[in-house]
């Protein structure tokens, strides 16, 4: 399961997720991975488009459109039941596991109630966080460690634990 943001404009024509530039990047780099989009349920901190921001980008939900959507994203975790889940940027890794900085959180899995968690930074090319040497190397552990959780996933032995000795990966 991966959780994003909020629906974008082209999403709302397409009613589809991750259509954009950003869902380009999203593809690739779950390809890294060796995850398929097919593979993967897509949800998202609120499901209606949240409208322009005044400096061009789409605007965060508001506080009152999170709490309204909810309901929607707890639902759909019942209903998936994934044992991995994927948060793409800021707001869904703060919603879900509380985490407020990307830098504290990518490059690190996280384990709660059974479901593994993977953040990653939002793939929108509007996106600075990428643009440093070592956020880019935290993109890349983090998209080891998701390959390698979801081969284990698939059923091949030696799941995350493995690669955390091997790569001293953090696993809160």
């Amino acid at each position: 399961m991966l959780v994003g943001q909020a629906p974008g404009v082209r999403e709302v024509d397409t009613r589809m997720p991750f259509t954009g530039p950003a869902g380009k990047r999203l593809d690739m780099w779950l390809e890294k991975a060796g995850v398929s989009r097919e593979e993967v349920h897509f949800a998202a901190i609120a499901r209606c488009f949240p409208g322009k921001a005044k400096g061009g980008g789409d605007k965060v939900p508001s506080r009152r459109m999170i709490e309204n959507c909810r309901p929607h994203l707890d639902r759909d975790f019942e209903l998936v039941g994934p044992d991995v889940v994927v948060l793409v940027g800021g707001l869904a890794i703060k919603e879900v596991l509380g985490v407020g900085k990307l830098s504290e959180a990518v490059g690190t899995i996280h384990r709660r109630d059974g479901i593994v968690y993977v953040p990653l930074p939002h793939p929108s090319g509007a996106s600075t966080w990428l643009n440093s040497p070592d956020t880019k190397a935290r993109l890349e552990e983090s998209l080891a460690m998701l390959g390698e959780i979801m081969s284990g996933a698939r059923g091949n032995p030696g799941e995350p634990q493995k690669a955390k000795e091997a790569r001293n990966w953090t696993v809160e």
